[in-house]
């Protein structure tokens, strides 16, 4: 089976983990735009639709909310991009856990700090480790670690389900 972890952010990734090990991680896609004179990025749905594709047993994604000194316009970026993720993942049937930063940091004893997510996922799957070299590549690891903690929750779920 194969459960998806996703870190929704426009750096973030998505991570499809299979319940063997085997795994695939992209970062989100998204296109570079210009407007007002300004670089800017915005997801791209039709590439995150073809990656969400597959048949994919439960994704599991990143609860956010907008922290303290964001900006309106980033705010509301974050807040599309979530919406489109659970657009792609609903219209392909996929079903969903949102889960928070910190129930899954606690349960796979990641420390706060990005670096902390970047290794701490090193130690988990070293069979992924080269997927983080760089400290951009934070949501990748970050996505790794919430499709490793769905994996682990997911029978606890499923066994609520047929309850």
């Amino acid at each position: 089976m194969i459960i998806v972890g996703i870190d929704p952010g426009l750096s973030g990734a998505i991570c499809l983990l299979d319940t063997e090990g085997t795994f695939c991680i992209n970062d989100m896609p998204v296109h570079a735009l210009v407007r007002g004179g300004k670089n800017k990025r915005e997801i791209d749905p039709h590439r995150l639709a073809i990656l969400l594709s597959g048949t994919i047993g439960h994704a599991f994604i990143e609860q956010v909310g907008a922290m303290p000194g964001q900006g309106v316009s980033g705010v509301f970026s974050l807040g599309k991009t979530f919406g489109i993720i659970i657009g792609v993942l609903a219209t392909h049937g996929v079903p969903m856990t949102f889960v928070s930063p910190v129930k899954w940091k606690k349960a796979l004893q990641v420390p706060a700090s990005k670096d902390g997510a970047r290794a701490r996922a090193s130690q988990l799957l070293p069979q992924a480790a080269g997927e983080w070299p760089l400290v951009k590549h934070d949501g990748r690891a970050e996505s790794a670690l919430i499709a490793l903690y769905g994996i682990q929750s997911f029978h606890n779920i499923a066994k609520a389900a047929a309850a």
